[in-house]
This record gives C-alpha cells, sequence and structure tokens, in this order.
C-alpha cells in the first residue's frame, strides 16, 4: 500500500502542478457592466463660446446666458473703445467662437469686417440693432438702462438661436434682468429728482444717454474725439464758472490732462467714474448716487 500511494502521489503531483499552471494563463470571459460598474461617457460640453467687445457686454451676455456661455472681451479694462486695435491672437481666437456680440462702438468702425471674416460660422448678434442714436452716431448706449432692455432682448434671442435646447433657461434670466434693470431705472429716478443744478462738465461725453433719461445736461471737454483748442478751453471755463461747476468728471481710459487745467481754473476738482465697469449693474447705482452728491454741492 505504501509503495502504491507514492506511485499514486507521483502521479497525481504533476497533474495538479500543470493544471495550476493552466488555469493561471486562462483569461476569465468578460462580466456585463452593472449599474455600479457602468460609466457613462464624457458629455460634450454645451456653453457657447461669446466674444464681446466691450466689458459692460459681458456682464449682459452672461447675466442671460447664465451657465452656458463662456465670453471673451476684445476691449479690455483701461483701454478705449475709441481707438483699440484688436491683437492677432484675438482675431485668431474668433475662429473657434460661436458668436460675436457688436455694439458699434468706434474701433468696430475700422475692425468689423475682419473680425466677421474670422469665421464663417460664427453668429453676428447686434445689439444695437433697433436703437436710435443720439445724434445718429453716440456709441455709449449701455448707460441707458431702458435702451439696455433693448439689447437684452437681442442678446437672449441671439443665444437661442444657438442654443433652442435651453431657451427656458435664457427666458428666465432675461425676466430677472429686466426686472433688476427697472428697479435700477426707478432708483436712478429718485436719486436724480429735486436736483436744482442739473448740469455737469465730462472730459469724455460718455454719459449723453444717461443724462439725457434722467434730465441731466452733460457738458463734454472732448467734441467728437478731439481735445478742446485753447480758445475752446477758455469757453469751457466760463461755462463751467457761470453754471457753478466745481467737479469736472473723467474715465480711466482717457488722459485728464485738460480736466485738470479747467478744475484748476474754477477752483473746482476732478473726479473718476466708469462706463465700463464690469459690475455693471452696481456700477450705474454709484453714478447716480455720484451725481446726486456732486450736484447737490454745486
Amino acid at each position: 500500500m505504501k509503495v502504491r500511494f507514492e506511485i499514486l502521489i507521483g502521479v497525481l503531483c504533476p497533474l495538479v502542478i500543470m493544471a495550476l499552471s493552466l488555469t493561471g494563463c486562462v483569461v476569465a470571459p468578460p462580466q456585463a457592466p452593472t449599474e455600479t460598474t457602468m460609466q457613462a461617457p464624457a458629455e460634450q460640453s454645451s456653453v457657447l463660446n461669446i466674444v464681446v467687445s466691450i466689458v459692460p457686454q459681458q456682464y449682459f451676455v452672461e447675466r442671460i446666458g447664465g451657465e452656458y456661455v463662456d465670453v471673451t472681451v476684445i476691449v479690455p479694462p483701461g483701454f478705449s473703445p475709441a481707438t483699440y486695435e484688436p491683437k492677432p491672437a484675438q482675431l485668431q481666437a474668433l475662429s473657434k467662437a460661436d458668436a460675436y456680440v457688436c455694439i458699434r462702438v468706434p474701433f468696430e468702425n475700422a475692425w468689423l469686417e475682419r473680425i466677421v471674416s474670422a469665421n464663417d460660422d460664427m453668429l453676428i448678434i447686434d445689439e444695437s440693432e433697433g436703437i436710435e442714436r443720439i445724434d445718429g452716431k453716440d456709441p455709449h448706449i449701455w448707460l441707458s438702462p431702458q435702451l439696455v432692455k433693448v439689447q437684452a432682448q437681442t442678446i437672449y434671442q441671439g443665444l437661442v438661436e444657438l442654443d433652442p435646447d435651453h431657451e427656458a433657461d435664457y427666458e428666465a434670466n432675461l425676466d430677472a434682468f429686466i426686472a433688476d434693470l427697472n428697479e435700477l431705472d426707478a432708483s436712478i429716478q429718485e436719486t436724480l429728482s429735486g436736483l436744482e443744478n442739473r448740469k455737469f462738465m465730462a472730459y469724455h461725453p460718455s454719459w449723453s444717454y444717461f443724462a439725457r433719461d434722467y434730465g441731466l445736461e452733460q457738458i463734454p471737454v472732448q467734441i467728437e474725439g478731439s481735445d478742446p483748442s485753447a480758445a475752446e478751453m477758455t469757453d469751457l471755463i466760463q461755462t463751467a464758472q457761470e453754471s457753478d461747476i466745481k467737479v469736472i468728471f473723467v474715465q480711466p481710459e482717457f488722459s485728464a490732462e485738460n480736466a485738470e487745467t479747467i478744475a484748476e481754473e474754477i477752483d473746482g476738482e476732478v473726479l473718476t467714474i466708469s462706463p465700463l465697469a464690469l459690475d455693471w449693474l452696481d456700477n450705474l447705482y454709484r453714478v447716480a448716487d455720484t451725481f446726486a452728491e456732486v450736484l447737490t454741492a454745486q
């Protein structure tokens, strides 16, 4: 028995070792994925690549587009939309844009054709559509809350054309924005009511629509983008003195030298307000408060 057992062991061991070696090389058949193991395919991004001319437009598009837009601005903070020249990299980036939202500021007069030609598939949304300009050419339409309601509707229509699947979201965002604009307009009307002196002097005439909407009178230092001559400076100083103007408003994008000269002659001061702030809504609240404070003191 002992001999037979040893023989049996001698026969079985090689067989077991061989079986184990073979099973180590066998690949298990694939199992059907379960709910816990299955990974959903990555969704294609639905974010729209929108390019705008100036910083306030970024605020408008983001208010309406919400999470579905990624906004790029051509004219960066600190630069003038009157004289800006887009960089080659900016024009190249337009090739990936879904839409360009123009507002007809001066630099676009020279560059819009090249911007449009950068991408044949890019939707052009003209934010100024349906708006009558002061003197037929004043570009500062984004500084009137009432006109911004028109512009917001145009932007909304463009986004819906590009992305109809999210129309309900865009409409809800538009309604919320319009409500904020109505509240802003009513607040500014109240803030600026009852002022006796309603004249103000601004170096660059950015505030024409704002002044028209709220019964103010803007006296510009610059005329059609040109600095005043010596004779015009004399007239401006006299006008400021006769109108009891003590503050000359300037904006960061322009030199304040001529404004400072006038301020010195009238024993006044230069004050900076921005028409190109990103926080557009809050900025107009602050601008209205500033006008009310300055005009009350004059």
